[in-house]
């Protein structure tokens, strides 16, 4: 029985789309970027403020934790999130401390977290990252660059099994746009808070 040329015609088509399908099947599938678990023992969240123009202060805050995704071999890192713990934040002045603690500036007791987070990142070289995202600080949420430097990637030489991976991040913001006005006009307190991120993250 002789095929009609169009009814021939479909059929390779058919064969050719089900060969395609097949390739495509047999491809390996992506894998998701590694989790990462910042770990909050070799975990620093810093800042540096300006005092009436004679000198900066330097605090941190002793207590924060985070996660993010990360491809190593692409560079894809994404779903970042920082949580910090305003009630741990320490100057080495115990009044200041307080200070920083109150309504005034941080109100700890009503807004006991800061939050960064970051859905990804711009890869703009080998090792360095610009994570675009928000902090959320006061109940209010505003933007925030940090500009991220990937330090080293490694089995611990300590935990053995633990693969790890070293991280320096910078920012900085302005305290008045999240209502934190203290002493902003009269410049005894700096509006700019630089921030200095250290640390060390377990891949999952």
């Amino acid at each position: 029985m002789t095929v009609p040329p169009l009814a021939s015609a479909l059929r390779r088509r058919l064969a050719t789309g089900l060969t395609g399908w097949a390739a495509l099947a047999a491809l390996p599938a992506r894998a998701d970027p590694a989790r990462y678990e910042i770990d909050p023992e070799h975990l620093s969240v810093g800042f540096l403020v300006e005092h009436i123009g004679y000198a900066k202060v330097l605090g941190l805050f002793r207590a924060a934790r985070g996660s993010y995704r990360f491809d190593e071999a692409t560079g894809e890192l994404k779903d970042i999130r920082i949580e910090v713990d305003t009630n741990s934040v320490f100057s080495n002045h115990i009044k200041r401390d307080q200070h920083l603690k109150s309504a005034d500036f941080l109100n700890a007791a009503e807004f006991p977290r800061m939050v960064f987070t970051s859905a990804g990142a711009r890869r703009s070289a080998e090792r360095t990252f610009e994570i675009g995202g928000t902090l959320e600080l006061l109940g209010r949420t505003q933007p925030l660059v940090l500009q991220a430097n990937w330090n080293k990637s490694a089995f611990s030489p300590i935990a053995k099994s633990n693969y790890v991976m070293g991280v320096s991040a910078r920012g900085s913001f302005r305290r008045s746009a999240y209502g934190m006005n203290y002493a902003v006009g009269n410049g005894w307190v700096g509006d700019e808070v630089q921030l200095i991120i250290e640390f060390e993250a377990i891949r999952r």
